[in-house]
């Protein structure tokens, strides 16, 4: 009896060792790691989770799968991994859209800021205001005095109600207190496809959308929405530089997992994906992409999806945006 006792006890251990948290990381991964993206192959957001995902796949010795989950601005794919196991083998390439879907949709099926855990951001992408190159202001202060001379009579497009083309739109509106006429369409390429026609006369544009539109002389670009000059168009200045504090919009890109995943999972991968954004080879693909490496703390991106969610649920509030 007592040799049973023993070795179930020991067995116990040995099956509570296996299954605690220290061996769960010590075994990690232990099959393909998903990362999800909330678009389609090709877009921004899955160009920036290929070039990480590769790396990463490499360090951690398993396969890394791109997992496009396109359709209702990443909340299908938000809730898709919401939902999957916390062991670390999947996660997801959120984006500001995420921070600001929690306000824009109202009865969403998860939390985002209670179910996901913050791994690390990975990039930056600015906001840049473009003009078509006839338009009479050649920088931003000309830009806000025809504005204000023409109430309601300039316009801006955007990529579509919510995004955050558009609600750069309405940040500015609010902050230069003028009524540029919100334009949607249904993507960046048709919006800027107009702009460049003179069907619509301005547009807050990612970056590495507009930028080779913008080195051609076809758009003229006025001002970055981000705090400091992007690396990528470092000639361009920044809002506040041009005459308007307090515009600052900046597009990121952020790992995060299912809440519960375990610490010791979220810290390894949090050292390797800090480790490949300080690769030389990783900064230069980004900066190609309009995009600017900018690793994080667990802790600094969980203040960054607070900060945001707040700020954008006050921009939507102000200005009425919803989706039908």
């Amino acid at each position: 009896m007592s040799r049973n006792w023993l070795g179930a006890l020991v067995a116990s251990f040995v099956v509570w060792g296996m299954s605690s948290p220290a061996a769960q990381a010590d075994s990690y991964p232990s099959k393909p790691i998903h990362l999800v993206v909330g678009y389609a192959a090709g877009g921004s957001t899955d160009l920036v989770a290929r070039v990480v995902g590769q790396r990463l796949a490499e360090a951690l010795g398993q396969p890394v799968v791109i997992d496009n989950r396109p359709g209702a601005g990443g909340t299908i794919a938000s809730d898709q991994v919401a939902r999957s196991a916390p062991d670390g083998h999947t996660i997801f390439m959120s984006t500001i859209a995420n921070t600001i879907n929690t306000s824009l949709y109202p009865k969403l099926p998860f939390d985002f800021a209670a179910d996901f855990a913050p791994i690390s951001l990975v990039a930056t992408v600015p906001n840049v205001l473009v003009v078509n190159p006839d338009l009479p202001a050649t920088n931003l202060k000309e830009f806000i005095a025809l504005a204000k001379s023409k109430p309601g009579q300039l316009n801006f497009a955007s990529s579509g109600t919510g995004s955050s083309i558009h609600l750069s739109g309405e940040l500015f509106n609010m902050v230069a207190q003028v009524q540029l006429v919100h334009v949607p369409y249904k993507g960046s390429a048709p919006a800027v496809v107009d702009l460049i026609s003179g069907q619509v006369q301005s547009m807050f544009d990612n970056l590495s959308s507009s930028l080779p539109y913008i080195k051609a002389g076809k758009l003229r670009a006025l001002a970055v929405t981000s705090a400091q000059r992007s690396a990528a168009a470092p000639d361009i200045p920044t809002m506040a530089e041009a005459g308007l504090p307090g515009c600052e919009v900046t597009s990121w890109f952020a790992l995060v997992a299912p809440a519960k995943t375990p610490k010791a999972i979220i810290v390894r991968l949090n050292e390797e994906v800090r480790r490949i954004l300080g690769e030389p080879a990783v900064k230069t693909r980004l900066s190609e992409l309009g995009a600017d490496v900018a690793p994080s703390t667990p802790e600094e991106l969980a203040a960054l999806i607070a900060s945001e969610t707040a700020k954008w649920a006050s921009v939507i509030k102000a200005s009425g945006a919803s989706i039908e």
